[in-house]
């Protein structure tokens, strides 16, 4: 068994067998394209096919990265409509191959990320169904009450929306390679203007089109929803914010072009972002009178997540490719940001403008 960049295959082999997974044969394995943060590796021994997730090789800040809280929200899950892949077991002991880790059952289906797959039809009645499965799985997700599935402490839903501001605050000043004025004032504005949030819920963090994996013969269905690292009990309408924030339907959008994942929506006959908002409004009761604030905060932590990915790049401590684009995309996502809070017309984000 050879051995991965931050996955040792006999070690992995060695724990499974400790914990009564005996494999069929000899692990094989190999990295999992796309993710910029947590690493993803696909294994199988001949007979069984798994997924190993573990936190990167370095510059692993302070609450991010945590495996537990992965595996606790994915199992949490297990019994509810939301679709997840099949916990299988969990090692918190950092000694085995470094870091924790757990492990799950692969799920076969498509990861879009750029463009949509060669087995679908390009129309607009693929993309419309794309679409609303997306939609319609996130509305399903904050319609899951957390103390129905063992989640009530999972999170602490009072103060939530500041306390989102401040510590991805600390994030940024953990992980800068450079000043940068304006993200100072996207983080003074987001302060001024934090609104009253929307009732508590299960908040996946980082929605969007590749964090689903879609079923292989159906663009209507999401076979299961994946990479949970910055999941938490809070205010939902976090989650919309952010998706909006890559939903890119203007090929010059410099920020969201710079990034990896978010260009298959530019795909002719996907719905506006704006269809997208009604799309959940129509069946949310939650009000969105606030959401270009998270928007503005979907922005901000994409800006600081790319600008943790790029001081990990400039250590040499990425797998894979495509981590370039990470550092110059930060400056361009802030400015975004900033221009579409200035229209925002809320007191406070608008900057008075």
């Amino acid at each position: 068994m050879d051995s991965l960049p931050g996955l040792d295959l006999t070690a992995l082999a060695s724990f499974l067998e400790s914990h009564g997974i005996a494999p069929a044969g000899p692990l094989r394995g190999s990295v999992i394209a796309g993710g910029r943060s947590n690493l993803t590796y696909t294994v199988d021994d001949g007979a069984h096919h798994w997924v190993v997730r573990r936190p990167p090789l370095a510059h692993v800040l302070p609450t991010a990265h945590d495996m537990v809280r992965e595996w606790r929200v994915i199992s949490a899950l297990q019994t509810t409509a939301i679709p997840v892949p099949r916990t299988v077991v969990l090692c918190e002991d950092a000694t085995v191959i470094g870091e924790p880790f757990y492990v799950m059952d692969f799920v076969d289906g498509h990861v879009v990320r750029d463009r949509l797959p060669d087995e679908w039809p390009a129309t607009e009645t693929t993309c419309r169904a794309m679409a609303d499965a997306l939609v319609d799985t996130l509305l399903e997700l904050h319609a899951v009450l957390p103390e129905d599935v063992g989640l009530g402490t999972f999170g602490r839903p009072e103060g939530f929306l500041e306390r989102q501001v401040r510590r991805w605050w600390q994030q940024w000043e953990a992980s800068k390679t450079r000043e940068l004025p304006a993200i100072e004032d996207l983080h003074s504005r987001l302060l001024a203007a934090v609104p009253v949030p929307s009732a508590p819920g299960i908040v996946h963090g980082d929605y969007r089109f590749d964090n689903v994996i879609y079923a292989r013969d159906d663009p209507h269905r999401v076979a299961a929803v994946v990479d949970w690292e910055m999941s938490t009990v809070g205010d939902p309408l976090c989650d919309l914010g952010l998706l909006v924030v890559y939903w890119v339907s203007d090929p010059s959008d410099p920020a969201a072009s710079a990034l990896p994942g978010t260009r298959a929506s530019l795909a002719e006959g996907f719905p506006s972002r704006e269809a997208m908002i009604d799309a959940y409004a129509a069946r949310s009761p939650r009000d969105l009178s606030n959401l270009e604030w998270y928007v503005a905060l979907g922005h901000y932590k994409l800006a600081i997540i790319a600008e943790g990915i790029h001081a990990r790049f400039l250590l040499g401590m990425t797998v894979g490719e495509g981590f370039e684009t990470m550092g110059p995309a930060v400056p361009l996502i802030v400015e975004r940001a900033l221009d579409r809070a200035g229209a925002s017309g809320l007191a406070g984000l608008s900057g008075g403008a």
